[in-house]
This record gives structure tokens, sequence and C-alpha cells, in this order.
């Protein structure tokens, strides 16, 4: 309770709350001449009720409020009013406004609802994101189902599915986990019941090179009844509807900011690009591990994120995303790449840049000086446009994850430098920076040779199959995609900001610099499949090109249903 007093002969308006009710009280203050004390008013009930409270109280029940006061006298009195003449509270709010707080709340929810139908750029997302994943997984679940109840599984299902964890739900079961169980899932769903286990040595040491985040949410899902199976299938769907999601605005954003350049043509393009984006991505033709039992659709969820954080100056959820994401996979820690681009020289939504005083390209009055030559501007360019600040701070959380991971497996009795040196049980080795590329040239030759050789006797390249032909169709299919993702890296350094050309650098450096000695591309395209600056720059490309579009997602989706049916019939894909 407050209220404020004035000099001379005047209405004073006494602002007074209590609890949820507030209202005014109007004194006549005379200060030249001496008032004698009055007695404190006692205000009953139905004078403290606000109007949407008074108008509902009935004459008998506004009497029944007044009784106690004049019945119990004093006691009541100084209960009410304080020794000042102020009202003594806190009260407790009336039946009927406590009420009426809590009908705000569906009152507040449908403005949220009202807002969100408003926002034409969200409902424009939100509908193309769910026909690109409602009819994206349609189709991958009909040619996995299809096929595998056409052509029956693989002749390696045995080796690489344990019992119980990828079948034994019954015919119509096995049909529907299909297209989302198999290969690595055995690994992600054998770790989200067992756990790590570091402890039993070089039995459980390929496990460390999964890692826990996905795994984790996989069994949280099952705590809440679902299968295993399911609840990798749910967790996956809905990182992928966010992904989507996050992908559509962040093309929408980039494309639409360089709309606004001179001669381009308006937002109209950056709303078809950000649509393109979304199918791109939705029928790639590794998309069925986009809801597969596998961490790439988390993973493509939290780089997003990272990405749309630090482009609007959110740099805690730019940190802790680029956390989550360096517990889903070894890559997410190069998310600190970008985020610092973004951080030291835009673009942001947050903020203006601030260009350096004194640079070598433009005097301390801003304006450029005539003389100032190449290395002057080069020298510039490498000044940031913003000036550090203390959020900074929150981008040292990006490693936050793998360092949580790694500090789990010392303390359960492992090594904390599993995660890596499991990279060896599985064929990794280093051989230098992105020297797997002259590595996946030499086994694409090779495979050409053996193919064209017609013959199985001489083998040109070191095998991991038994077949001399599959591994070569292997690394020539593999090879094709390292040469489709170079014109796309390229693009995306000219047409995006140099952040997003710096990722996709940054994350191949990995696999291109850790080759398998028979496969030196494997899981290449499981690699590409995440890098969203490539998809994006494709719709770039496509939507200024209308004849190439349909074309160009109709092969697509026919790749998808192929690899899906190879996926689903336990034959090795990527």
């Amino acid at each position: 309770m407050w209220g404020r007093r004035g000099n001379g002969d005047a209405d004073v308006v006494l602002p007074v709350a209590t609890c949820a009710v507030t209202f005014e009280i109007t004194v006549h203050h005379h200060a030249a001449r001496h008032v004698p004390r009055r007695q404190p008013t006692v205000l009953s009930p139905h004078a403290l009720a606000p109007p949407s409270v008074r108008k509902d109280m009935t004459a008998d029940a506004a009497e029944t409020a007044d009784a106690p006061p004049r019945a119990m006298g004093g006691s009541m009195r100084a209960a009410i009013v304080q020794a000042s003449g102020e009202l003594a509270g806190p009260r407790a709010p009336p039946a009927s406004a406590r009420s009426a707080v809590a009908s705000r709340r569906p009152r507040a929810l449908a403005r949220a609802w009202a807002r969100l139908l408003a926002d034409e750029e969200r409902m424009r997302a939100i509908g193309d994101s769910a026909r690109a994943l409602v009819g994206s997984r349609a189709l991958v679940w009909l040619a996995g189902v299809g096929t595998l109840a056409t052509l029956g599984f693989g002749p390696v299902r045995k080796a690489f599915d344990p019992p119980g964890v990828t079948r034994g739900f019954g015919w119509l079961g096995d049909l529907l986990a299909a297209p989302a169980a198999r290969w690595d899932s055995s690994w992600y769903l054998v770790i989200a019941h067992y756990g790590y286990r570091p402890d039993l040595g070089r039995v459980t040491a390929p496990r460390a090179a999964f890692f826990p985040l996905y795994p984790l949410g996989l069994r949280a899902t099952s705590w809440l009844g679902a299968p295993p199976v399911l609840a990798g299938v749910l967790v996956s769907l809905l990182a992928l509807a966010l992904a989507l999601y996050g992908i559509h605005r962040l093309t929408a954003l980039e494309f639409g900011r360089a709309a606004g350049a001179p001669c381009a043509r308006g937002p109209g393009r950056a709303r078809e690009v950000a649509r393109l984006a979304v199918l791109l991505t939705a029928f790639a033709p590794m998309a069925f591990f986009l809801s597969a039992v596998y961490a790439e659709s988390l993973f493509l969820a939290l780089s997003v994120g990272v990405f749309w954080s630090a482009r609007h100056g959110r740099w805690a959820a730019a940190g802790a995303l680029g956390a989550l994401a360096g517990a889903t996979r070894s890559a997410g820690v190069v998310l600190m790449v970008p985020a610092l681009i973004l951080y030291l020289y835009g673009p942001r939504e947050d903020r203006l840049p601030e260009l350096p005083r004194g640079s070598p390209a433009r005097g301390r009055d801003g304006v450029r000086p005539a003389g100032a030559g190449r290395a002057a501007r080069l020298a510039a360019g490498l000044l940031p446009r913003y000036r550090p600040r203390r959020d900074l701070l929150w981008l040292a959380l990006a490693p936050a994850g793998l360092a949580a991971y790694a500090t789990y497996l010392a303390v359960a009795g492992g090594d904390a430098l599993l995660p890596f040196h499991a990279q060896g049980e599985w064929g990794r080795h280093f051989a230098g920076p992105f020297v797997g590329v002259w590595d996946g040239l030499r086994a694409a030759f090779g495979g050409a040779r053996q193919l064209l050789s017609m013959q199985r006797q001489h083998v040109y390249f070191p095998l991991a199959t038994d077949s001399p032909f599959v591994a070569a169709g292997h690394n020539l299919l593999l090879f094709g995609f390292l040469l489709a993702a170079v014109p796309a890296v390229v693009g995306v350094l000219r047409t995006l900001p140099f952040a997003y050309g710096a990722y996709v650098v940054v994350a191949l450096a990995t696999p291109l610099s850790y080759p398998v000695a028979a496969q030196p591309l494997m899981s290449l395209p499981r690699f590409l499949l995440v890098l969203f600056p490539l998809t994006m720059w494709l719709a770039g490309w496509l939507a200024a090109r209308p004849r190439a579009r349909a074309p160009a997602i109709v092969l697509s989706a026919l790749l998808l249903a192929l690899f899906t049916a190879e996926f689903a019939t336990w034959h090795w894909v990527a």
C-alpha cells in the first residue's frame, strides 16, 4: 500500500493495493489549517472488491460480508486497520477473484495462438515443413515396407541384428520397423538399454563412437511406455520436424536479407527458396536416416538451432545448443567456429556492426582513404565488425557436452579419450588433412577397373567384404557424392555468409581426414545430409532455374526410395 500527498487544498489520489485488488481513495487534503486526527475508516469487503466482483454480490451477500466487523468490534477492526490508519495486508483474494485469475490462462493461450496465426512467416514455415515431413515419410515407409514384404531380408541380417533389438515385434511390427531399425540402429538401441559399460574394455569399446544424447532421449521416451524402436522413431521424427521448420526460417532470413540488395527479386523469392530447401532436405537421397533410429535428425535440429540463435544474438541459447550437439556427434564441437564468426563478423539481427576506429581501410572519420590499397582493405576485412562483450563467454559452453561425455567414461572405469580411440575399432585412421579425398579417388578408380575387368580373382583395392564387385560399387557411389558436394561447397562460400561456408569446410575435415582403408569415404553421404547450408544453396540455385526444380526433386525422391529399399533389406548404403 502506498500514497502520495501534496500541499494546499487538493484532491490527493492514494492508490491502495491489497493482494490482487487495486483501487483508489480520493482524500480532500487541507494543509492551511490544523485538522484533528480522525478515526480510521474501516472499509467493508464489498467496498474493497473490484467492480467486476462487486456487481456479482447481492445485497444479502454484501450485508453478510459487512456483519463481522460490526459484530466483533475493535478486535476485527484492529485486524483490518493498522495503527497508522492503513489497511492491514496481505489478504486472501475472494473466490471470485481467484476464478478470474484462473480464467486468464486460457485467454493467454488463446492470444498466443492468435498471434501465431497472425504471423504469416511462421505459419508458412509450419505448413511447408509439415507437408514435406508427411510426404517424405510416407514415401520412406512405403518403399521400405513394400520392398521387405516383396523381397525379404538381406543375407547379413543375423550378423548385425542382435536378438530382440530390431526384430521380435511380430510380422507386422517387423515390417514397420524395417525402414527405421537397421545397421547402426542396433548400437543405439543396445546403448539405450545396457549403457556404455567402458569397464569391460575392448568388448564394449566400439559403443563409445556413438555419443550419448540420442540414446538418452531414446531411453527417456521408452520410460513413458513406448517400445525402444518406436521411441527412437518418435525422437527422430520430432527432431526432424524442428529441423525442417528451422531450415525454412533460416533460409528465408538469409535470402530475404539478400533480397534487400539492389536488383533483387524481393521477399517472394526468399519464400520460394525456403520451401525448396525444406523439400530438398526431406526428400534427399539419404533422408531415410532422418526418421530412422539414428542421431542424424537430432544433430541437424541442434545445428540449425545454433545458427538461428547466433543470427539473433541469443548467445546463451547458442552455447547451450552447441553443447547438446557436442553430446550428439563429435562434429558438434565445430559449431563453435561458425558461432564465433557470426559473433565477430555477422550478419547479426541483434545490433548494427561497429567499424573499428582508425582501421587501415577507413580513417577515424569513417571515410575510406583515397590511397587505400588491396592489402589494406584485406587487413581491414579481417578486423571484427562487432566488439566482443561479456555475452561472448556463452560460446564457451559448446565443448561442455563432449567434456561431460568424456568425464562420464573416465568415472565409469574407461578412458576419457575413448570416443576418439573407438574410431580405430571402425577402421578409421588419421591420414592427414583432407587426404581422404585422394584415397577416395584412388578407391573409385580401382572400383571402376574392377567392374570393367569382369573378374573376381584380382582385386584393385583393399577389400573389406566378400564381393569385390559390391565394394567397387560402394566406392564409386561414395565418390559420386563427393563430386556432387564440391560445387555445393563452392556455392555456399560464394552465396551465403562466410560462417556457413566455414562450418561446411570444418565439418567435412573429420571424415575426409580420417578415411577407412577399404572405403575411404565411408558414411560421407550421411555427413553431407546434415550439412544444411549445402541444401540452402541448392534451393537458391533451383529457385533461379524454374525448369530444373521438378526434375531435381523427382530424381531425389526416386533415389530416396531406392536407398530406403536397400537399407530396409539389410544392404549397406552409407
